[in-house]
């Protein structure tokens, strides 16, 4: 970790998305032709159809870099985010939700377009989620909206796969990139999601050679980057790419790579599995509060599985107890 003295730990770009979560069973997930456990973009009118189709819900800001540097800040990080939203009534909560943590959240809300983005998540009782994402005017991010002072004063710039779904965002996403890396930060990369990695295989390797210094990814979404035939022949094709990577498995727990040194990381299990949404980008929370704390790789990799098994314990992708008191808790 560079030793100069920054303003933030983490600054997240990514969709600023509100979720609303759905128990459901599989006869929904068939009946929308939904391939479990994974992603799917939607449009404005199917996302009204899908939604008129499924019980109550739990509306809670989401959007993959947004929980993560919302668990950067309950930890006690210096976190930042940015993000497009509407100034409409979803667009008002996702703003409210992130700054009520401690993260700072400057970005204007559009006045016009798309209204904000929404992803409806439907939880099956095995605990998978289906994500059906509206993107709405989180897509109309491009680099005039980025605060490039922010940028310049993290110590991360933390960055989700998603973004690469616009052209504009992609844009944003590498001029940020090139800011970061010139002001002495580095730059950290979650695929986000298999099919995401399916749709932009070569550009996402380039960038993993060419701009990342952390890579967050799970199983599925490295062995779609190298094409692998196994979670181990993927490691192998990532080993050295960039400086860090971390590899979650689910109940198996994780896998960091750096250099030619491998770190396994015990999963935490704290209660019964309910509901597996936000994850990935709590175990990126809690990796990346403790990097740029100064902690070794393994502490960060205990960090973020003791965040990610809180999280899936509970339905929604943030935490809702104290993340500082688990940490006491359970890593002293």
């Amino acid at each position: 970790m560079d030793p100069m003295d920054k303003s933030y730990d983490v600054v997240g770009i990514g969709n600023a998305i509100v979720d609303v979560l759905v128990q459901a069973n599989d006869d929904l997930i068939d009946n929308f032709e939904l391939t479990k456990g994974t992603m799917a973009l939607v449009d404005e009118a199917q996302a009204e159809r899908l939604y008129a189709s499924v019980g109550p819900g739990l509306e809670t800001s989401g959007g993959s870099a947004a929980n993560t540097l919302a668990g950067v800040a309950q930890l006690g990080g210096r976190a930042g985010f940015i993000g497009r939203v509407r100034n409409d009534q979803l667009g008002g909560i996702f703003t409210h939700d992130i700054r009520s943590v401690g993260a700072r959240f400057d970005t204007p809300a559009a006045t016009e377009g798309p209204s904000t983005a929404r992803c409806l998540i439907l939880v099956t009782p095995d605990a998978q989620r289906t994500m059906c994402t509206y993107l709405g005017a989180s897509v109309g991010l491009d680099p005039a909206d980025l605060d490039l002072d922010m940028v310049a004063q993290a110590k991360v710039l933390y960055l989700e796969g998603y973004l690469w779904d616009s052209d504009e965002a992609k844009a944003a996403f590498i001029t940020a990139a090139e800011v970061a890396r010139a002001h002495g930060g580095e730059v950290a990369l979650s695929l986000s999601d298999a099919f995401c990695v399916e749709r932009h295989r070569e550009s996402f390797q380039e960038l993993v050679d060419g701009h990342v210094d952390i890579l967050f990814a799970n199983e599925m979404e490295i062995t779609a980057l190298y094409k692998a035939n196994s979670f181990e022949e993927a490691a192998d094709q990532v080993r050295g790419r960039c400086k860090l990577a971390a590899l979650t498995r689910s109940e198996q727990g994780s896998v960091v790579l750096n250099g030619a040194g491998t770190h396994s990381v015990a999963p935490f299990q704290l209660g019964p599995l309910l509901d597996t949404t936000g994850a990935g980008d709590l175990y990126a929370a809690g990796f990346l509060h403790a990097y740029t704390q100064g902690q070794s790789v393994d502490e960060c990799g205990r960090l973020g599985s003791l965040c990610a098994g809180q999280v899936v314990t509970q339905l929604g992708p943030r935490p809702q107890g104290s993340l500082k008191q688990l940490v006491a808790q359970h890593l002293g």
